[in-house]
């Protein structure tokens, strides 16, 4: 068999997979069992079983170990489910985009974020936007920065509001506001005493991260504050997402690193307190991003307030 042969037999496969193969895969992982996920689905057990054969039969590979208490996924079944969890996110996600903007007649916008919206200046400034487009069709997207900038690339996403500016040669940036960062901890602990806490008071602690964002930069702004390594807490990663690790801390399993805008929703047995050095108070400063190329209306409107509620300071003179 020829290269060339090698190559359409394997673009003949990956043009056989079809979404809903994946999804049934994706579902039995979650079920940890082909029959209790075909129930879930109201599927017949033999054609939802079916299904899986054909799809490994396609990838080429066994994706889940059976055995009489379920089903498990094989190494290789793991990273072709973590890619089948991608597609038919991204599939979702162009769905949900292409039906919001063929409803109304007077545009819709597509903001992008991985920060909280509990409070904060996120939050304001999207309830002053709906205010003075009420008809506006609004959409908003929680993802990695990774997908938020492919989204923002591909044109699926009209503008992404993160922490730290997210470098791309196809994008344009404009800095917005900053945040304080706040050492998130339980009610009996005796930093909580404190109104409060310098990062050298974390030394001899154990800080609870997210994987997702923006849990690196909580981290960077960790190892910028505390250079030597003797002096920075034990950090744990945590593949959760930041409720849970609210959730952990308010167990007393660690203390976290929260961004401001991230404590308007209460938790019970949770306190914060301010993060300073020698300087003041730490922040992050926030930044849109979106392409220049976007002829969007309401992405003008967008960020015309967005420039008129967080004016940038003056440059300084030489700059």
């Amino acid at each position: 068999m020829t290269e060339t042969d090698i190559r359409n037999n394997r673009t003949g496969a990956a043009r056989a997979v079809d979404l809903q193969q994946l999804r049934l895969a994706v579902v039995a992982c979650d079920y940890g069992s082909f029959r209790r996920a075909a129930e879930a689905l109201s599927i017949k057990h033999t054609a939802f079983s079916r299904s899986i054969g054909q799809l490994e039969h396609l990838v080429g590979t066994s994706l889940f170990e059976r055995s009489s208490g379920g089903i498990k996924p094989t190494l290789a079944g793991r990273a072709v489910l973590r890619i089948a969890r991608l597609i038919l996110e991204q599939v979702d996600m162009l769905v949900d985009i292409g039906r919001s903007g063929s409803r109304g007649d007077t545009g819709h916008l597509v903001i992008g974020f991985f920060t909280s919206m509990s409070t904060g200046n996120l939050r304001a400034t999207i309830g002053e936007l709906k205010r003075l487009l009420p008809r506006l069709e609004l959409a908003t997207v929680e993802r990695s920065r990774s997908r938020l900038m492919t989204a923002l690339r591909n044109g699926t996403v009209d503008v992404v509001v993160s922490p730290g500016r997210l470098p791309s040669r196809d994008t344009k940036s404009l800095l917005l506001w900053s945040e304080r960062i706040l050492i998130s901890l339980p009610q009996g602990h005796c930093l909580a005493a404190r109104e409060t806490v310098y990062w050298t008071d974390l030394r001899n602690e154990k800080i609870l991260l997210s994987e997702y964002d923006p849990g690196r930069e909580l981290e960077d702004l960790l190892i910028s504050k505390l250079v030597l390594p003797d002096d920075r807490p034990r950090v744990e990663r945590h593949d959760v997402s930041r409720g849970i690790i609210k959730s952990l801390t308010s167990m007393g399993m660690g203390l976290s690193l929260v961004m401001e805008s991230d404590i308007g929703a209460s938790f019970a047995g949770l306190v914060y307190r301010e993060l300073q050095d020698g300087a003041g108070p730490s922040r992050v400063d926030f930044y849109a991003h979106w392409r220049d190329d976007n002829e969007n209306p309401a992405l003008k409107r967008f960020l015309n307030l967005l420039a008129e509620r967080y004016p940038s300071p003056p440059p300084a003179l030489g700059e």
